[in-house]
């Protein structure tokens, strides 16, 4: 399969479709995300939109509807006029006699936002799984790839079913929002002049999604596009938030409760601290909503240094959640300006900062490859303590590190995290304070590892007479590497 085409990064993923295009057996590829992410684009685009049969659900359709929509694509494809049907059951016995009639060594079938089609007292879900039981799995050579934004109901109706389809799926795709390198593979492939600094400023607020990324102008000013997407009149992305969550979950109301209630707390919260600020009493609830959210990039969970299960930490990171709940969900400004005129705000200068920490998480991987350390298992953590006096009667303030990579080589780097728009300044005041913090973080853990002070920022450092506080500085740049 010639797959040339208007894709920009993605090779695991084309390599994987590619590989199973390729074999001679039946497969059952579910490829899953969350809404936005390009599962939609990347099979068209890498199918040149060429299928032997192609179908999309529709949100919130009842199933007659659905079933004479489905109907009108089997005879676009097929050139044949087939009766109605009342039922799914029937529905797939129309598509098999369709897909016998074809002598074509490879068939691929495109089903796209299933979850959609699985709409109350359906049956959907049983009628596909009879269609592949029955006929499909056994078709040498038939591909039906399926798509799904609702991650959790293709994890748990789908791919984690207990019931026909158990085992059934032998390929899984899980498409990630773009890193800031395919960002700016993107971002350049539609002619923009951008610095990484601004690309970074984008993917902040934007995240990774290509779809909003898609949405861009390059002949406007970066600030100028942030006004138009969200702060102008009948501004398209004002309202997605919204969207996103009616559509991925079914009580939307309580993951927006617990995803509000993480945008204040930077470091994450615990399951219990959730729990109990929430007024939940339905433990089991909460631990699903958790892992669902997990699972559909908008929180991530870690556990903080040195701690077990129960030290579990869950972290929004979804960055244009956080980009929306800091700044538009509450905001009645009629300002169409808004973006431009928080130029140099401390409002948005910390939003810039915490966001940062973010996109460096989100990079972990390209932080260990410029660190040389990509093949050493390690563990990424957080820390924090409170102000105490160790043995010695030395008193140590508070403090609090984003992240930590907890190496086997028994190495410990303690990473701080600073975007400005110049070098930044290590002067005698901050020097002390990565000092004072290594001296807290040994004296309260009582490690016997190295640590190493490890700077992120975007262009590096100044302030030579100090440096030596600074073990390791990894720049922007090196966040950029594939």
């Amino acid at each position: 399969m010639d797959s040339t085409s208007l894709i920009i990064g993605r090779e695991r993923e084309q390599r994987l479709i590619q590989e199973y295009y390729d074999t001679d057996k039946a497969e059952l590829v579910a490829v899953y995300g969350r809404r936005r992410v390009g599962k939609t684009f990347l099979i068209k685009q890498f199918f040149h939109g060429q299928f032997d049969f192609c179908f999309t659900g529709s949100y919130n359709t009842p199933r007659h509807t659905q079933l004479a929509l489905f109907k009108t694509e089997l005879q676009r494809y097929s050139g044949r006029v087939w009766p109605g049907v009342k039922n799914w059951f029937d529905a797939f016995e129309q598509l098999r006699t369709y897909l016998s009639s074809l002598d074509k060594e490879k068939i691929v079938v495109f089903i796209d936002e299933m979850p959609w089609l699985d709409t109350p007292k359906s049956n959907f879900l049983a009628a596909f799984s009879y269609f592949w039981n029955t006929w499909a799995s056994s078709r040498r050579g038939i591909k039906i790839f399926v798509c799904g934004s609702a991650t959790t109901w293709m994890l748990s109706k789908l791919i984690g079913d207990r019931g026909g389809l158990h085992g059934r799926v032998n390929r899984q795709i899980y498409l990630r929002p773009f890193t800031l390198n395919e960002t700016e593979l993107f971002l350049r492939d539609r002619h923009f002049d951008w610095s990484r600094y601004q690309i970074t400023q984008a993917y902040m607020s934007l995240g990774g999604i290509p779809y909003y990324l898609d949405m861009l102008n390059p002949n406007m000013s970066l600030n100028e596009n942030i006004d138009e997407l969200f702060f102008s009149q009948g501004a398209v992305l004002r309202t997605e938030f919204d969207f996103i969550f009616r559509s991925l979950f079914k009580d939307s109301k309580t993951y927006r409760q617990v995803v509000e209630l993480l945008s204040k707390q930077p470091a994450g919260m615990t399951r219990q601290e959730l729990r109990s600020r929430l007024k939940m009493n339905n433990g089991g609830q909460l631990t699903e909503i958790l892992n669902n959210l997990c699972r559909c990039d908008f929180l991530r969970k870690y556990k903080a240094f040195a701690k077990k299960e129960r030290g579990q930490m869950f972290q929004l990171t979804d960055l244009f959640t956080l980009f929306h709940l800091r700044f538009v969900s509450h905001s009645d400004s009629q300002d169409r300006n808004f973006w431009q005129n928080m130029n140099d705000n401390p409002t948005r200068n910390n939003w810039q900062g915490h966001a940062f920490e973010q996109v460096c998480l989100l990079h972990v991987q390209q932080i260990k490859r410029k660190l040389g350390i990509s093949g050493v298992l390690s563990e990424v953590c957080s820390w924090s303590s409170p102000p105490f006096t160790d043995h010695n009667g030395v008193n140590h303030h508070g403090t609090q590190i984003d992240l930590l990579i907890d190496r086997r080589d028994n190495t410990i780097n303690l990473c701080e995290m600073k975007f400005t728009g110049r070098k930044f300044a290590v002067d005698s005041e901050y020097a002390q304070k990565l000092i004072d913090r290594k001296e807290t973080f040994r004296a309260r853990t009582g490690t016997s590892k190295s640590l190493h002070t490890t700077l992120i920022s975007t262009y590096g450092i100044t302030g030579t007479r100090h440096a030596e506080s600074v073990q390791q500085v990894v720049l922007l740049d090196d966040l950029f590497a594939d």
